[in-house]
C-alpha cells in the first residue's frame, strides 16, 4: 500500500527539471524615474507592515509561472508586485511560482511608458486577470498622470472608481493608492503614494524616522520649556518669600 500511494504522490506532485532561470536580460528601465519609483513603494509597503514577516514586495523582477513560459522565456515581470501570505524573512532575485508553494501575486502596479502602455493593459493585464488570478491591479502613467486600477471579481477585473482625491483602493494592501508630488531620494517628482485609511500618507522608513526625531526633538523641548518654567516659578515664589520675610523683619523691628 504504502508503494501504491508513493507512486500516486510521484505522479500528483513531480519534480520539476532543472531550467535556467535568468534573473535579467539587460535591458534597463525605461526611466530613472520609473527605477526610483519602484524603490519608493517597497520602500513604503515595506514600512507599512514593518510588524510584518509574511509578505514580499519586490519590482522589476521575472515571474516564473509554467514550464513553457520559463523554457521560451516570454515574459517578463511586473514593475512591482506584493505577495502575501508567505515567508518574507529572505529576499528573492526572481519569483518561481512553483518554489513558491504556488503562489501569485496579490498586488501588480505596472507604471506605463509608450513602449510598454499597450502590453500592460492588454497582454499583461490578461495573464494577471486569467492566469495569476491577482487580486488587485493598478496602471499608473506619469506622462498622463493617469492612474487607472482593478479589482478581480469571480473570474474578470472590475474598475474601480476613484475618491475625490483621484486615489483608488487597494483592498490587499489595506490602503489608498495616489499621487503626491515631492522629494524622494533626492529627485523632485510626482510619486505614487500609498495612504492610510484616513487619508495621511504613508511614509518611506527615512521619513518615519525623520518624524520620530521631530517628535522625539518637539518633546524635549516642550520638556525644557516646562523645567524652565518651573525654576523660574520656583525663583518667583523664593523671591516673594524673601520679600515677605523682610517686610515682616521690618515690621517687628528688626531691620
Amino acid at each position: 500500500m504504502s508503494q501504491v500511494i508513493e507512486v500516486v504522490e510521484r505522479y500528483i506532485l513531480p519534480d520539476f527539471p532543472e531550467i535556467d532561470l535568468p534573473e535579467e536580460d539587460g535591458v534597463p528601465l525605461e526611466t530613472n524615474w520609473h527605477r526610483v519609483q519602484i524603490n519608493l513603494f517597497v520602500d513604503v509597503v515595506k514600512q507599512h507592515w514593518r510588524d510584518r514577516q509574511d509578505f514580499f514586495a519586490g519590482g522589476n523582477m521575472f515571474i516564473y509561472y509554467s514550464l513553457q513560459q520559463a523554457r521560451n522565456r516570454d515574459y517578463k515581470g511586473p514593475d512591482f508586485f506584493v505577495v502575501k501570505e508567505i515567508d518574507g524573512a529572505h529576499d528573492r532575485r526572481k519569483w518561481v511560482v512553483w518554489e513558491e508553494n504556488g503562489r501569485y501575486p496579490d498586488v501588480i502596479v505596472e507604471l506605463l511608458s509608450p513602449s510598454t502602455a499597450q502590453a500592460d493593459l492588454g497582454s499583461k493585464k490578461r495573464i494577471y486577470e486569467r492566469t495569476f488570478h491577482t487580486p488587485d491591479y493598478f496602471c499608473y502613467d506619469p506622462d498622463r498622470d493617469q492612474l487607472q486600477g482593478w479589482r478581480l471579481k469571480d473570474t474578470r477585473y472590475e474598475s474601480l472608481r476613484p475618491d475625490e482625491h483621484g486615489r483608488l483602493w487597494s483592498t490587499e494592501l489595506h490602503a489608498w493608492i495616489g499621487t503626491w508630488e515631492g522629494v524622494y531620494l533626492k529627485q523632485q517628482a510626482v510619486w505614487l503614494r500609498l495612504f492610510d485609511t484616513n487619508g495621511h500618507l504613508i511614509p518611506t522608513e527615512s521619513e518615519a524616522e525623520y518624524q520620530r526625531a521631530e517628535a522625539e526633538a518637539a518633546a524635549r523641548t516642550k520638556a525644557e520649556t516646562r523645567a524652565e518654567a518651573e525654576r523660574q516659578r520656583a525663583e518667583d515664589l523664593a523671591a516673594r518669600l524673601a520679600a515677605m520675610e523682610d517686610e515682616l523683619r521690618r515690621l517687628r523691628g528688626e531691620a
